[in-house]
C-alpha cells in the first residue's frame, strides 16, 4: 500500500538543444564579430603616415596582403601613445584598451613597389632613426570565418525547418525518410495493457473483434472448414463510443505485431508523400505479418473521390486514397494483414473502400442503453473512492443518452467536486452534482439577474412542470431549477426520459406540449411573450417538420418521407415541388398552433397549480419530484421508470426515493434516444 502512496516524480521535459545550438553559434558569431571590431585598426591616408615618419614616432612597420590588397600596419612607440591625439584617437575604436604591443594604425597601398621608393625618398637621411618594413605572410581570416559561420547557421536552419516541416523526430521525422509511414508499432516489447475486461457496453462488437484475435492466434480452427481470415473491420459509431478504445484492447489481446496510426498521418504537404507512406506502412505490415493495421479517423483520407474537387484539379487526398485501395485488395494483396478502422462518418466514405473484399465487417458501435451504462459506471468507479449509498444502477438509469466518455467525464466531475469539498469518499449528491455540470454547464452564482426576470423565468419553468405533470405520454418530472447555469440558460427542467426507440404520434405531440409549457405560462400571466423560449421554439420547430416530412404521420402529407441518410452536406435541390413546400409548411404550422392552444387550455385549466409551483420557485429556486407532489398532489398517471423496470428486471427492490436529474438527447432524433430537458431560458 506504501507503494501505491509514493508520488510519482514529475517528468522533467527534454531540454532543446536543437536550441542551444542554434544559440550558441550566434553567440559565437556575435562575439567574434565584436572583438574584431573593437581590435580593429584606425585606417589613415598616406600623408597622415608622412607625419608619422617625420615626427619619428613609428617602431614598427608590418607589410601583408589581405584580399588582393596591401596593407602597412603601424605600431607606434610607447612615448607616442602618450600623445593626446593618438590617446584619443585610438580609445574612440579600443574598447578593450590600447596595446602598447600594437598595431595601432594602417594605411591601404595600390603598389607596394612604388610606396617603398616613396619611403626611401621619406626617410633618406634619417640613418639610424629609419625603420625597416617587415614583410608578413599570414592571411586575414575574419571575412572567411562570417561566410563559413553565416552557411552553416543557414544550413542548420534548413534542417530545422525541414525536420518540423516532415513531423518533427521518429522514422518519418528526418528529410530523407519523409514517405516513410508513422505508424506506432506494439509488439511483445511494447505491449498495450488494455484488454477486452476494461471494455465495458459494447459486448456485439467485442464478439466480432474477439473472432479477428482468435483467428490470427489459431488460424487452424477456421481454415480447416474452409474459411478465410477477414481482410478488414470497420468500427463505425458516434463520437465516445469506445472505438478506439475497443481497437487498444485488440492490441492488448492479440498476440500479433499491431500497428496503429491515424488517417491524417498520411496528410502531408508533398505531392506523392500520402501514398507513399500508405506502401510503406503495409511493406512494414507484411514484413511483420500475421499482423493489425489499426487506422483511427479513416474518413480523413477515405472521403468519397470526386467530392468537391475542381474540374482538371490533382487531389493528394485521393491518390492517398488510391493506393490504400490497391494495398487492401489489389494486385499486392496479402493475408496475413488485418486491416481495422474507425470512424463517425461512415456517410462519407467511398463506396470502393466499403465494399467485401477490403472491409468485410462493419461493426456499429451504438451508445450503451442502461444495462451498458452500468457496466461503464464499474470500470470508471474502480479508481474512485465511493460512499456506500452511491447505487450504480440509478446513476445508469439518470444518463440516458450518454456515451462511455461522457459517463468517464461524470465520474471525473463527481470526484473532483468531492474533493473541492474536502469529502474523505465521493457520495450520490456528488455525482448529482456532476451530472448537472455536464448536462447545463457551470453553475452561476455570481450572474445578477433583475426581480422581474426572475419571475418570468419562475412562471417559464413552472409553465414546463405543470404541462409535463398532466400530459399522459410526458417523461416524469424529476427536477426543475430557475439557477442560471451555462452560458445563457436562465433555468432548466429535466425529466427522466423511457428508454424507448419507437415513439407514436401521440408521444410526440405530448412532448411539443410540455416543450411550450413555458412560452404558454408567460403569455398567461404576463399577456406578453419573451425570448426565453428560443431554445424551445426550435425543438419544437424540427419535431413538426419531423412528423411531416421524415416520419409520415400526417394525413394530408401522407406516409411520404423527404429524409435521405446519405445526402451530402451540399444539397440545393428539395425532393419534391414548391406546391408541396407551401402544403408543408401549412401542416407544421396548424400541427404547432393546436399544440399552443392545448397547452394554454391545460394551463389555464391548472392555473393555481402554476401559481403555486411559480411561488415555491421562487422561494427554494429548485423543485424536486416529491415537491410537487407536496404541493400539487400524485401525478395522474401510473408508468414505471426506466429505473424502476430496469431494478425489477434485475431483481432488485426500487427504492421510493426521488431519482436525481438526468439526461437525454434533442427531441429530433426521437428514434435514437429519449428528450432530456425541457427548456433552457436563453437570453438572446
Amino acid at each position: 500500500m506504501a507503494d501505491k502512496e509514493k508520488k510519482v516524480a514529475p517528468k522533467v521535459p527534454r531540454p532543446n538543444y536543437q536550441m542551444w545550438v542554434i544559440l550558441a553559434l550566434v553567440g559565437v558569431i556575435l562575439a567574434v564579430s565584436w572583438v574584431t571590431k573593437t581590435g580593429e585598426l584606425v585606417e589613415i591616408t598616406e600623408s597622415r603616415f608622412e607625419d608619422m615618419v617625420r615626427a619619428k614616432d613609428i617602431k614598427r612597420l608590418v607589410q601583408l596582403k589581405s584580399d588582393n590588397i596591401w596593407i602597412i600596419e603601424i605600431t607606434l612607440k610607447a612615448d607616442a601613445l602618450k600623445n593626446a591625439r593618438y590617446k584619443q584617437e585610438l580609445e574612440r575604436t579600443n574598447t578593450l584598451g590600447i596595446s602598447e604591443n600594437g598595431p595601432h594604425y594602417k594605411m591601404k597601398v595600390g603598389s607596394i613597389d612604388r610606396f617603398s621608393e616613396k619611403y626611401d625618398l621619406l626617410t633618406k637621411g634619417m640613418g639610424a632613426d629609419k625603420i625597416d618594413v617587415k614583410v608578413d605572410d599570414r592571411q586575414d581570416y575574419t571575412n572567411m570565418f562570417f561566410n563559413i559561420g553565416f552557411l552553416v547557421l543557414l544550413v542548420f536552419g534548413f534542417w530545422m525547418l525541414m525536420r518540423r516541416m516532415t513531423g518533427g523526430g521518429g522514422p518519418g521525422g528526418q528529410i530523407f525518410n519523409i514517405g516513410k509511414s508513422k505508424a506506432a508499432l506494439f509488439d511483445a516489447e511494447s505491449k498495450v495493457k488494455i484488454t477486452f475486461a476494461d471494455v465495458a457496453g459494447l459486448e456485439e462488437a467485442k464478439e466480432e473483434v474477439k473472432e479477428i484475435v482468435d483467428f490470427l492466434k489459431t488460424p487452424q480452427k477456421f481454415t480447416k472448414l474452409g474459411g478465410k481470415i477477414p481482410k478488414g473491420a470497420l468500427l463505425v459509431g458516434p463520437p465516445g463510443t469506445g472505438k478506439t478504445l475497443l481497437a487498444k484492447a485488440v492490441a492488448g489481446e492479440a498476440a500479433v505485431p499491431f500497428f496503429s496510426l491515424s488517417g491524417s498521418d498520411f496528410v502531408e504537404m508533398f505531392v506523392g508523400v500520402g501514398a507513399a507512406r500508405v506502401r510503406d506502412l503495409f511493406k512494414q505490415a507484411k514484413e511483420k505479418a500475421p499482423c493489425i493495421v489499426f487506422i483511427d479517423e479513416i474518413d480523413a483520407i477515405g472521403r468519397s473521390r470526386g467530392r468537391g474537387q475542381m474540374p482538371g484539379s490533382n487531389d493528394e487526398r485521393e491518390n492517398t486514397l488510391n493506393s490504400l485501395l490497391v494495398e487492401m485488395d489489389g494486385f499486392a494483396t496479402d493475408s496475413g494483414v488485418i486491416i481495422l478502422a474507425a470512424t463517425n462518418r461512415p456517410d462519407v466514405l467511398d463506396s470502393a473502400l466499403l465494399r467485401p473484399g477490403r472491409f468485410d465487417r462493419q461493426i456499429s458501435i451504438d451508445k450503451p442503453d442502461i444495462a451498458g451504462r452500468e457496466q461503464i459506471f464499474k470500470v470508471h468507479l474502480k479508481p474512485i473512492k465511493l460512499s456506500k449509498n452511491v447505487d450504480v444502477k440509478k446513476l445508469a438509469a439518470q444518463t440516458p443518452g450518454f456515451a462511455g466518455a461522457e459517463i468517464a467525464n461524470v465520474c471525473n466531475e463527481a470526484a473532483l467536486i468531492a474533493a473541492r469539498r474536502d469529502k474523505p469518499e465521493v457520495e450520490m449528491q456528488d455525482f448529482h452534482d456532476a451530472i448537472d455540470r455536464v448536462i447545463g454547464g457551470l453553475e452561476k452564482k455570481t450572474k445578477i439577474i433583475s426581480a422581474d426576470e426572475k419571475r418570468i423565468v419562475a412562471y417559464h419553468e413552472a409553465g414546463h412542470a405543470v404541462a409535463g405533470w398532466f400530459l399522459e405520454h410526458a417523461d416524469p418530472l424529476v427536477k426543475v431549477s430557475i439557477v442560471p447555469r451555462g452560458v445563457a440558460a436562465l433555468g432548466y427542467a429535466q425529466y427522466l426520459p423511457k428508454e424507448q426507440f419507437l415513439y407514436q404520434t401521440e408521444q410526440l405531440i405530448d412532448e411539443m406540449c410540455m416543450t411550450f409549457g413555458g412560452r404558454a405560462a408567460e403569455e398567461i400571466v404576463f399577456n406578453k411573450i419573451s425570448t426565453g423560449a428560443l431554445s424551445d421554439l426550435e425543438r419544437i420547430t424540427k419535431l413538426a417538420y419531423s412528423i411531416v416530412t421524415v416520419y409520415g404521420m400526417n394525413k394530408e402529407i401522407g406516409n411520404m418521407s423527404f429524409y435521405d441518410s446519405k445526402q451530402s452536406d451540399y444539397t440545393f435541390n428539395k425532393p419534391y415541388s414548391e406546391a408541396t413546400a407551401e402544403k408543408i409548411d401549412r401542416e407544421v404550422k396548424k400541427i404547432i398552433d393546436a399544440a399552443f392552444e392545448r397547452t394554454k387550455n391545460l394551463l389555464e385549466q391548472h392555473r393555481d397549480h402554476l401559481e403555486v409551483i411559480a411561488k415555491e420557485l421562487l422561494e427554494k429556486e429548485i423543485l424536486f419530484q416529491s415537491d410537487l407532489e407536496r404541493l400539487i398532489g400524485k401525478r395522474p398517471f401510473a408508468t414505471q421508470t426506466t429505473y424502476e423496470k430496469f431494478t425489477n428486471a434485475t431483481g432488485v427492490e426500487p427504492e421510493t426515493t426521488t431519482l436525481p436529474p438526468v439526461n437525454g438527447s434533442d427531441a429530433e432524433n426521437k428514434t435514437e434516444e429519449p428528450t432530456q430537458e425541457s427548456n433552457e431560458n436563453s437570453s438572446k
